[in-house]
C-alpha cells in the first residue's frame, strides 16, 4: 500500500512541476494595438482617399472587418470594454478613474494563466493604472508601462528581445490630436508609422508570420460633426465607427472583408479562440474568427452608450443601437436614422417614422432589461458609510449620489449643451498641456452660468493648485466633492492642496477615499505617509511609506 502511495505521490510531483499550460508553446504570439481617435473613415484600407501605407500593408494580410464599432467613445471605458469583452454597464470602469472589477474575466489574466508572457506599453496616462485614470488594468500583466509615445516601439523591441514565447503584447498607440484637417491627419500618419515600425521590428525578429495580430481603435473622433470638436459625448459613426482587423498566423484568410456589424467587445473572444483557449460564459461577446468563416454578412446588433455626459457634466446618458440600416439613440430627445440614405445622420426620422422607431426603441428596452436594474447601476466606488460620515463631520451637507449610480436616460439632452462640453473638454486639454493660463478663464467663465458641473469646478481647483493658488483650489474641489462625492481624483487633488495648506487632519480624509480606489498610486502613497507623519501616526506612516517604494508592486 506505502508503495502505491509512493508511486502516486511521484507522479503527482511530476505532473505539479509541468509548466501552467504545456501546450503553450504550441500557441501563437498574439499583438493587440489598440489605437485612439482613428476614424473608420480615415484608415485607406477602408477609405481609399485617405492612404495609411502601414495599415493598409498589414490588411492586405488581414480579416478587415467593414464595419466595426466601439461600445463608449472614450478611451479607457473601450479599452476595458477590449479586454474583459463585457459592456461598459457590466464592467463599470469610468473616464473619471472607476477601477476595473477583480472578479470580471480579463483577457491579459487569463492568458497569463496559461503560460502567456504579456506586457503591455501604452501611450497616454489615460491608460496608467499607477498615476492616471486606468486602476486595475494591469491585471495579468508581467510588465505594464505607460511611456511616451516616441519610445513605445523601443520598449516593446526590448522586450521583445529578452523573452519567451508565447507573448501576448498590447500596444497602445495614442498620439496628441489636433482637432482640426491637417493636424489630425498627421496624427493618424504617425500612428500609422508606429504600426509599420513594430511590424518591422516583428518581421525582423521572425515574429509576424506565425502571430495573430489585431489592430482596432478604441474610438473615433468627431471633428466638429453634430458640433462635436472631439469624442466622448456623441455615439454617431464619427466616434463609433472604427478600423478593425486581425492578422491570422501563416496568412489564414488573408485578404478576407467582412462586412457584418462587428463591435469591439468581441476582440476578447476572439483572441482567446486564436489562442486555442475556451472564452469565459462572462464574456459578452462572441468570436470574430466564427463570423469570418461562417457568415461574413450576418450583422450583429450593436449596443454604445456613453455615461459621460452624466458623470462629468450631470446631463443625460446616451444610448444607440444600430440594427441593420438604422442608427436609433436613445436621448431625452430621441433620434433615428436610416444610414443607407442618410450616411452622416443629418435628417432625424424619429417624428416622420415613429412605427419604426417604436421597434428598434424595444429591441433596446429588452436589451438593457438583461442587465440588472440597468437604471441604478454602480460602479463599485461609491462612498462608504463610514466615508460619508467623515466628510460630513468637515463640512460637506447634501452631499449628491454619485451620478454613476443613476444612468437613466433622463434630464438635459447633451445635443442642447455639447458647446459647453466643447469649452470645458478644451479647457481640461490646456490643463493637460500645463497651459493653466489659457484654462483657467475658461473654467472660470462655464461656472459663471454652470455652477453645478463636476468637470468644470474639478478642472478649475486642479488649475489653480498649480498656479499655487491653494485655498481657491480647495474652495472648487470642495464643490466637485460634493457634486461626486466618490470622485478619487477630486478628493486626491484637494487632499494635495490642504497639505500645502497645513490642514493634515482634513488631509487626511481625502487622501484615505482616494487611496482606497487609487490604490497603486505610489505618489499618493507617499502623500499619505507624509501626512500620517505630520499628526503623529507612525506606524501608518511607515505601512504608506512601504507601499510608496513600490514594495511588494508589479515591475
Amino acid at each position: 500500500m506505502f508503495r502505491l502511495f509512493l508511486s502516486f505521490f511521484t507522479l503527482a510531483t511530476a505532473i505539479l512541476a509541468l509548466p501552467i499550460d504545456s501546450s503553450a508553446a504550441a500557441r501563437p504570439n498574439i499583438i493587440l494595438i489598440t489605437l485612439d481617435s482613428i476614424r473608420a473613415d480615415r484608415v485607406g484600407f477602408l477609405d481609399a482617399k485617405h492612404p495609411t501605407p502601414s495599415f493598409d500593408a498589414l490588411a492586405k494580410q488581414s480579416v478587415v472587418f467593414e464595419h466595426a464599432y466601439a461600445q463608449a467613445p472614450l478611451s479607457v471605458v473601450s479599452h476595458a470594454t477590449i479586454l474583459t469583452g463585457s459592456y461598459p454597464q457590466t464592467h463599470h470602469v469610468s473616464e473619471l478613474g472607476a477601477p476595473l472589477r477583480t472578479e470580471l474575466p480579463y483577457l491579459p489574466d487569463l492568458l497569463h494563466g496559461r503560460g502567456y508572457r504579456t506586457a503591455a506599453f501604452v501611450g497616454t496616462t489615460l491608460l496608467d493604472p499607477r498615476n492616471g485614470w486606468a486602476p486595475g488594468f494591469d491585471r495579468g500583466f508581467d510588465i505594464y508601462e505607460q511611456v511616451e509615445q516616441q519610445e513605445i516601439i523601443t520598449r516593446a523591441t526590448e522586450w521583445l528581445s529578452r523573452n519567451q514565447q508565447p507573448f501576448f503584447l498590447w500596444i497602445n498607440v495614442s498620439s496628441r490630436l489636433v482637432p482640426t484637417g491637417t493636424g489630425y491627419h498627421a496624427a493618424v500618419s504617425l500612428a500609422d508609422a508606429a504600426v509599420g515600425k513594430l511590424v518591422g521590428v516583428l518581421r525582423n525578429e521572425k515574429l509576424y508570420d506565425n502571430a495573430t495580430i489585431i489592430v482596432a481603435s478604441a474610438h473615433g473622433e468627431s471633428l466638429g460633426a453634430h458640433g462635436e470638436e472631439t469624442h466622448g459625448i456623441f455615439l454617431y459613426d464619427e466616434t463609433i465607427h472604427v478600423p478593425l482587423l486581425v492578422k491570422l498566423p501563416g496568412n489564414q484568410l488573408a485578404g478576407k472583408r467582412v462586412s457584418a456589424q462587428v463591435r469591439l467587445l468581441d476582440i476578447a473572444p476572439t483572441t482567446l479562440e486564436a489562442a486555442g483557449l475556451p472564452v469565459p460564459s462572462q464574456m459578452q461577446g462572441q468570436s470574430l474568427l466564427r463570423i469570418a468563416k461562417t457568415n461574413a454578412n450576418s450583422d450583429l446588433p450593436v449596443y454604445s452608450r456613453s455615461d459621460f455626459p452624466r458623470q462629468a457634466f450631470g446631463w443625460s446618458v446616451l444610448e444607440s443601437w444600430r440594427e441593420g440600416k438604422y442608427l436609433y439613440i436613445r436621448a431625452p430627445k430621441s433620434e433615428l436614422y436610416d444610414l443607407s440614405a442618410d450616411p452622416n445622420a443629418t435628417h432625424n426620422l424619429a417624428q416622420s417614422s415613429k412605427a419604426i422607431l417604436q421597434t428598434i426603441a424595444a429591441q433596446l428596452e429588452a436589451f438593457d432589461a438583461h442587465f440588472d436594474n440597468p437604471h441604478a447601476r454602480t460602479s463599485g466606488t461609491e462612498l462608504s458609510s463610514s466615508e460619508m460620515q467623515k466628510l460630513a463631520s468637515l463640512g460637506y451637507v447634501g452631499l449628491q449620489k454619485s451620478p454613476s449610480a443613476s444612468l437613466a436616460v433622463e434630464g438635459t439632452d447633451p445635443k442642447d449643451t455639447i458647446a459647453i462640453a466643447n469649452q470645458i473638454l478644451s479647457a481640461m486639454s490646456a490643463l493637460e498641456q500645463q497651459k493653466t493660463e489659457k484654462a483657467i478663464p475658461i473654467f472660470q467663465q462655464v461656472l459663471s452660468n454652470h455652477p453645478d458641473i463636476y468637470l468644470a469646478q474639478y478642472g478649475l481647483g486642479r488649475a489653480l493648485a498649480q498656479k499655487q493658488r491653494h485655498p481657491e483650489a480647495i474652495e472648487h474641489l470642495h464643490k466637485a466633492i460634493e457634486l461626486q462625492p466618490d470622485s478619487a481624483w477630486a478628493n486626491f487633488e484637494i487632499g494635495r492642496a490642504l497639505m500645502k495648506t497645513g490642514d493634515f487632519k482634513t488631509a487626511a480624509v481625502h487622501l484615505e477615499i482616494a487611496s482606497s480606489r487609487l490604490a497603486e498610486s505610489l505618489e499618493l502613497h507617499a502623500m499619505l505617509a507624509q501626512v500620517y507623519e505630520r499628526l503623529g501616526r507612525k506606524d501608518d506612516a511607515n505601512r504608506e511609506r512601504a507601499k510608496a517604494t513600490g514594495a511588494g508592486q508589479k515591475p
